[in-house]
């Protein structure tokens, strides 16, 4: 079907100019008026994944972006994931699946191949839906990454799509970046630019005009619109830890997250930090883990090269005197696999082959293994000498060997998960098993503090989805790139 909403591209001046969450709005604005929308991004580098329908991997702000459209996420919404496990180097997921560890010379000429897989995923989402909106990565005027490109203009003179580009005006310099942008660009990849959008603005609008006058005179493009800074506002972070607190006040239940080096998936944690009666703290380089009431052990893309840096920070020390003093001490997919006794790699999965010593704190050996768990899963959890219904999702490498009660009851009939005989530590493969209500109750009450607020991570989601896409009606001049749109 030939759609009047046809695809559109957003790519951005930055890193972090927006891009993520002006797609995520476009695509609940259209679906909003009854357009059959899907995201993509064709190559995104992301430790933060999801889990599709298909049983494949993405990044998560895709999954949002899919959440945003009222569908399920495919791994077409994003065909080429890098998952960086070193400075120089990077898993390669292809349509879901790991292919490959590829250093970043060697990956700059394998895009040649990757863009045969981006194609095939873009079309296939074409034949499907009325509309692709497509989310660009880091910036389209990086000369140095121009080559072989497969993320940006690459993909858009390719695929001939238009683009918007979207800039952050409250980082400064916005029409120093929309222009030098624009200029960066070949002729041909200028005349696709539908124009562009400003984002995060405070203040009166009209001090701006007279510079929106000037852009619009010297670059011959429209600017779509000008959206406001949103005070509060939350949306999954695609890759960059977000720390900003909603708590205010007095916390119940103070929380410590060390950042590992190569922590995934911290949106673990969201449904924790957005919670006003919980201080979570997230804990980086030279600082400590002490004071906390919980300490959460994230997941890791290196887990044996983690565990050795958590151990340079002299946090095993910090959560050792921890535990002396009865706090409690949870950890998370490659968390998980620390607190246990020995992590093997035989294979060389995650770096050089060979065995770590855990920090002992559970009955577990973990086996890394080439096979990577990949399962949206539901099950029952038991905690506290009560249970109530969870889900979540697995993504890790490595089978674990538990000597320990294991108080999560999959619908497969399957178990997870570990908690010592103390009570004090607690171990599992689930990520987002904060996020369900009942679920995140039960957790604060073993970490001990009854009556937290029942906040459910879903539904600020879908407020927050709803949050910008009501900017973007109220904000941009839609009519620009769609005439068709009421």
């Amino acid at each position: 079907m030939q759609s009047a909403f046809k695809a559109l591209m957003v790519q951005g001046t930055t890193s972090d100019a927006g891009k993520s969450v002006l797609v995520a709005g476009l695509c609940r604005v259209l679906a909003r008026k009854g357009v059959c929308v899907a995201p993509f991004k064709p190559q995104n580098m992301a430790l933060n994944s999801s889990v599709t329908r298909d049983g494949g991997e993405i990044g998560r702000a895709q999954a949002v972006q899919a959440a945003a459209c009222n569908i399920e996420p495919s791994v077409h919404m994003n065909p080429v994931l890098l998952k960086p496990n070193s400075d120089t180097g990077a898993q390669v997921i292809l349509q879901g699946r790991a292919v490959t560890n590829m250093e970043a010379t060697s990956y700059h000429d394998y895009k040649l191949v990757a863009m045969n897989t981006v194609m095939d995923s873009f079309s296939k989402l074409q034949n499907e839906y009325d509309s692709v909106m497509i989310e660009g990565a880091g910036s389209p005027a990086e000369i140095n990454l121009r080559k072989n490109d497969i993320a940006n203009m690459g993909f858009a003179e390719k695929a001939d799509v238009p683009v918007i580009i979207v800039a952050d005006i409250d980082r400064g310099g916005v029409f120093a970046h929309l222009y030098g942008t624009l200029a960066l660009l070949s002729e041909s990849e200028q005349n696709r630019i539908a124009g562009f959008v400003i984002n995060r603005f405070r203040g009166d609008i009209a001090l701006l005009q007279s510079g929106l006058d000037w852009l619009e005179e010297k670059t011959g493009k429209s600017v779509i619109g000008v959206l406001p800074y949103l005070h509060g506002f939350d949306l999954e972070a695609e890759d960059a830890i977000n720390s900003e607190q909603t708590q205010q006040g007095d916390a119940k239940l103070v929380v410590a997250v060390p950042v590992l080096t190569r922590i995934s998936n911290h949106t673990d944690f969201d449904a924790l930090r957005q919670n006003p009666d919980i201080d979570l703290r997230y804990v980086g380089k030279g600082e400590s883990l002490q004071g906390a009431d919980v300490i959460l052990l994230p997941g890791s893309k290196s887990v044996r090269a983690d565990l050795d840096y958590l151990r340079s920070q002299g946090w095993d020390k910090d959560i050792a005197r921890h535990l002396r003093f009865g706090g409690k001490l949870m950890g998370i997919c490659g968390g998980y696999q620390m607190l246990g006794k020995r992590i093997d790699d035989p294979l060389g999965v995650e770096g050089k082959p060979g065995s770590s010593e855990g920090l002992g704190y559970l009955d577990v050996t973990t086996q890394l293994t080439e096979h990577k768990a990949l399962n949206n899963v539901k099950g029952t959890l038991n905690l506290n000498g009560y249970s109530c219904a969870v889900t979540g999702y697995e993504i890790h490498v490595g089978v674990s060997d538990v000597h320990h009660s294991q108080p999560i009851e999959l619908d497969t009939g399957a178990l997870d998960g570990a908690i010592s005989e103390c009570g004090q530590i607690f171990g599992t493969y689930l990520h987002g098993i904060f996020d369900t209500p009942k679920a995140l109750s039960s957790l604060c009450e073993w970490m001990g503090q009854q009556g937290i607020a029942m906040v459910d991570h879903h539904a600020n989601q879908e407020k927050a989805i709803n949050r910008i896409a009501d900017a973007i009606e109220q904000h941009l001049k839609l009519d620009l790139l769609w005439p068709e749109l009421k």
